[in-house]
């Protein structure tokens, strides 16, 4: 969870020591057991840590191993036992090694491929001294944020955004696009981009280089489901996702206290069930303690409920955080709200108070993120998609597989995809486009066309539509950072085991049916385990919404009638926004809000990030 930091100065001057060490101590708040600066001629790295893992109290930072290549990384790295392995075959002997100390190691064997035989989540730049170039990498998932900047004769990166904007080269100048975006969709379209004109985010999976001056930058990984993975008996099935679910919360658990998200759906108590079940294996002395945030009167929520049931029966304490009494936009004027980019979460203040109550017991915590996506493939896309791609011998046996275990026909849905074999497919005309949006502004940024583009899904995938639908980074993307240390302000390191590149690759290689229809295959493999009411439980939608019962209370009339900041009528016409008292439309609030989210962004948080580490 450790904060990294780097110049190095193209027009060869050397590195102002004093404004690395300011950069460096501006991430103490993620990095509080030891910051220390590295530093040679035009070249320097910055590292602030928090130890994490066991194998993090040898770890020291900057590092090197030859005094050649030195390295600063904010990095988990999982499957050691295999990468030590393939590393003794090479040559060298890192069984001792940190997970640094593992990724110097691997960068000395592959060079720039040392990415393909990582796993984890990690972000690091490494300076090669003998070849005078800049290495840099991202995660395949983007768990670990990476952002940079090229400013005149500089470039500057860190994990942390508002570090970046602490170097006096790099000017505080909005991205207009990534301001439309936010407003037109509630995140950043472009996934090289930031809010601010100067600085930029490495994509997940991207490599960064720089030598002679030149930063370039290119995709390592891709997300596939290339091959399908077939066996003769279904308990294989089900045995090969419990050994992958627990080397991967194995990865996740080098800790002596961790906290799980944990609330009464099958993913959370999935993870919270392996976390226990390793522990008690393996005599370890882990503390593990499950936290839930829950409503008990305002919305019809049974989250306390199911997530007791599990608890009680895993052993496990579990930590309520009660959401009722809190108001939209509470304490969005305060230092700890403050984010480095627009968010439109008008009950950000749930979030942070439940990321507090976990930062108070641990270092580490672990959700149970994205089993919907893996395991819950959407049966009429699927059959759908057989259909018009006249698979008819798999759609009939794969129809046969869902009846047995379902007890009922799919919604496959003939009638549309048979039209849908002879109609031209045209993008359909956006009926959200907000209407409150500048003219002027609009118009120069041609903004109704950006919108089709964003609603255009492309190509499904062939036999896994929902899984890549839901996996694309832009949805994931923001997710990540907004819970990064970096953007919480809390040394607190969030760890998610379903996102682990050995278990993901087999997930999405299962036949979708029967297994990823309705988490067959978690539903399987948890049986005896978790409670049965938790086990069955079906996917259901909360029969209410914060925002919505929220805007029936008086008390949210103010909300009709905040007060603009001037930069705000560059973007949005404050009069036509509609009245957001007593809407019942989910959909609508979260359109509407926008503008609300941003108002407060631009007021207090643009200016107050850029002042120090104090304010974080």
């Amino acid at each position: 969870m450790s904060g990294i930091v780097g110049i190095i100065n193209l027009d060869g001057a050397s590195v102002d020591r004093t404004l690395l060490q300011r950069m460096t101590q501006f991430m103490t708040y993620r990095g509080p057991d030891a910051q220390q600066v590295w530093y040679e001629g035009n070249v320097g790295f910055g590292h602030t840590m928090l130890r994490t893992t066991f194998e993090a109290e040898t770890e020291r930072q900057p590092l090197s191993l030859d005094g050649q290549v030195w390295l600063t990384a904010d990095a988990r790295i999982d499957g050691r036992d295999e990468l030590i392995e393939k590393l003794k075959v090479k040559g060298r002997d890192a069984k001792k090694a940190n997970d640094a100390e593992l990724i110097l190691h691997a960068y000395h064997v592959w060079d720039e491929d040392c990415v393909a035989h990582l796993i984890g989540d990690f972000a690091f730049a490494i300076w090669d001294r003998r070849k005078q170039k800049l290495f840099c990498a991202r995660d395949r998932f983007g768990i670990k944020p990476f952002y940079y900047a090229r400013a005149r004769d500089v470039l500057v990166f860190s994990n942390t955004l508002n570090c970046i904007r602490q170097h006096p080269a790099v000017s505080n100048d909005l991205n207009e696009v990534a301001i439309a975006d936010f407003l037109l969709s509630g995140q950043n379209f472009e996934l090289n981009t930031t809010t601010f004109e100067d600085i930029s985010r490495l994509p997940a999976a991207h490599v960064l280089t720089c030598h002679d001056g030149a930063v370039q930058t290119r995709c390592y990984w891709r997300l596939t489901a290339d091959h399908e993975t077939r066996y003769a008996r279904a308990s294989d099935y089900v045995d090969h996702f419990k050994e992958l679910l627990h080397k991967s919360v194995g990865d996740c658990l080098r800790t002596r206290n961790a906290g799980v998200l944990m609330s009464g759906g099958l993913d959370s108590t999935t993870i919270a069930a392996a976390a226990r079940e390793l522990a008690a294996r393996n005599s370890a002395d882990l503390t593990l303690r499950a936290y839930s945030i829950v409503s008990d009167w305002l919305i019809p929520d049974q989250e306390r409920y199911y997530s007791g049931l599990a608890a009680d029966a895993l052993g496990l304490p579990v930590s309520y955080l009660v959401a009722d009494d809190y108001q939209m936009y509470q304490d969005w004027t305060s230092a700890r709200l403050r984010r480095p980019e627009p968010s439109n979460l008008p009950f950000l203040a749930i979030i942070a108070d439940h990321l507090e109550q976990v930062a108070g017991d641990n270092r580490v915590a672990l959700t149970g993120w994205e089993g919907d996506g893996v395991l819950r493939e959407a049966p009429r896309r699927y059959f759908e998609g057989l259909w018009r791609r006249g698979r008819i011998g798999r759609l009939t046996i794969d129809t046969w597989r869902y009846v047995r275990t379902r007890h009922r026909f799919p919604a496959i849905g003939l009638r549309p995809a048979i039209k849908g074999l002879f109609k031209k497919s045209v993008a359909p005309e956006p009926s959200t486009f907000p209407k409150w949006l500048n003219e002027d502004f609009s118009a120069r940024l041609n903004l109704t066309d950006r919108w089709r583009q964003m609603n255009q899904n492309g190509k499904p995938h062939s036999r896994r539509p929902t899984a890549f639908l839901i996996y694309s980074p832009r949805n994931w993307t923001a997710l990540f950072e907004n819970y990064d240390p970096g953007v919480t302000g809390l040394p607190l390191e969030m760890r998610h085991p379903l996102f682990d590149l050995r278990l993901m690759n087999y997930l999405l290689s299962l036949p979708p049916v029967p297994w990823c229809v309705e988490k067959e295959l978690m539903r399987l493999a948890m049986r005896g385990v978790l409670p049965e009411e938790v086990r069955l439980r079906p996917k259901t939608l909360l029969a209410g919404d914060n925002d919505v019962e929220f805007l029936r209370r008086p008390e949210s009339e103010w909300i009709d009638n905040f007060e603009p900041t001037p930069r705000l009528a560059n973007y949005v016409d404050r009069r036509r926004i509609p009245p957001l008292f007593g809407e019942s439309d989910p959909t609508e609030v979260g359109i509407n809000t926008r503008p609300l989210s941003l108002n407060f962004w631009l007021k207090y948080s643009t200016q107050a990030w850029s002042q120090g580490g104090t304010e974080c």
